[in-house]
């Protein structure tokens, strides 16, 4: 698994923050939601430097602090760190993917265009 960490890839999820936001209070359901995002990548990914789209900021927040979507598509990729002085290697980054319907969607690997 070490030899996989090294290369950069990009993979496509449906995450249900429907179940990962049950029981959590109106006021606190958007922040909690990019917890649970940053926490979905790390364990996917398996990075500990997660950084998110602005895009997907803009995306949970449409409908208000409580009214998160259901369901999300989203597009994570690890990347190289260029930093200079970075601590880890490789950061993943997470941006939402538009479609017209989340049903049935799989779980897929984004060829990476050179």
């Amino acid at each position: 698994m070490a030899a996989e960490l090294k290369d950069p890839v990009t993979r496509e999820y449906t995450i249900n923050l429907h179940k990962r936001l049950h029981g959590e209070t109106f006021k606190r359901r958007a922040p909690r939601a990019v917890k649970e995002i940053k926490k979905f990548a790390k364990l996917h990914m398996g990075t500990e430097d997660v950084r998110l789209d602005p895009k997907l900021n803009v995306a949970l927040w449409k409908r208000g602090i409580q009214g998160v979507p259901t369901r999300m598509r989203l597009r994570i990729s690890r990347k190289r760190n260029e930093e200079e002085n970075a601590k880890t290697k490789m950061f993943s980054y997470v941006e939402p993917v538009i479609v017209a319907s989340i049903k049935g969607l799989q779980t897929t690997v984004v060829e990476e265009e050179a």
